[in-house]
Parts: structure tokens; sequence; C-alpha cells
């Protein structure tokens, strides 16, 4: 599993026009991508990564001031662009197998004690932020 987490002021998914999902304040944007060999022992690690890494103001973490977190699905993390012009996506896990494991590093953070705002899985979005620092970290588990 990997994620690219970005700490911001603000953050929020559109679909069709409408806002899906959003945080207000500061936190934690996550978009998430799955690979073939992920499970629960991935989804467990992740979300615990998350909720704990301390990058926010003051090295903060999420768990110690309660910040929001806005996770979305992205497969793309997974491209491998080393060969030609054209991204290969090969190592994504179909959505089949991705989206029970995205919707479950959600839900180990909901029960963590974060509040989680998420895209839509699959869906042609828009992610706006305002990144504050910028603060960056692209993240695989073990």
């Amino acid at each position: 599993m990997r994620a690219v987490i970005q700490r911001v002021l603000s953050a929020s998914v559109v679909v069709d026009g409408t806002v899906v999902g959003a945080i207000e304040e500061p936190g934690l944007l996550a978009l998430v991508g799955v690979t073939h060999t992920d499970g629960p022992a991935e989804v467990a690690w992740m979300a615990r990564k998350i909720w704990e890494l301390r990058i926010l103001r003051e090295e903060r973490s999420a768990s110690d001031v309660g910040a929001p977190i806005l996770a979305v699905s992205q497969f793309t993390l997974y491209a491998d662009a080393r060969k030609g012009r054209r991204p290969t996506w090969n190592a994504a896990a179909p959505g089949a197998v991705s989206e029970p494991l995205f919707e479950a590093v959600c839900g180990e953070l909901e029960r963590l004690g974060a509040t989680v705002a998420r895209g839509v899985f699959g869906a042609d979005m828009r992610v706006e932020l305002v990144n504050d620092g910028p603060v960056t970290l692209v993240l695989d588990t073990p």
C-alpha cells in the first residue's frame, strides 16, 4: 500500500460539480493506492502511520490534535513510467480488490479516533487543497 500525505489548511473533493468530501480546518489529505499483495496487515499499518505521523505544526500528529483527514483513492500511485512515455498500471490492484481495502483504511482511521472525509472510489474527482508548508510525504507499507 502506498499513500501520499499532505499537510493541508483545507481540502475538498468535487464530483460532478458537488462537494462529496471536505475538511475545512488544518489536517491531512491522504491519497491512497492499493497493490495486489495488500491485505489487513497493510491496512492496519497504513492507518496507524497516517494517524500518528508527526507532521502537523509543532511536530504534532493528527491523533495529538484531532485533525481531520480527507482520504482519496488513487490507483495512479502505482504507475510505472520508467519505460516509454505511457505509464503502466500493472502494480495497481483492480477495483474489486482495492475498494474494500481503501474503505478499510478509512474505517480503521475512524476506529482510531479520526474524523475522515472521503472522495468517491473510481469517480472522476477534482481535488482542491491548500497545502500547508508545503509538507508532502510518500508512505509505503513494509
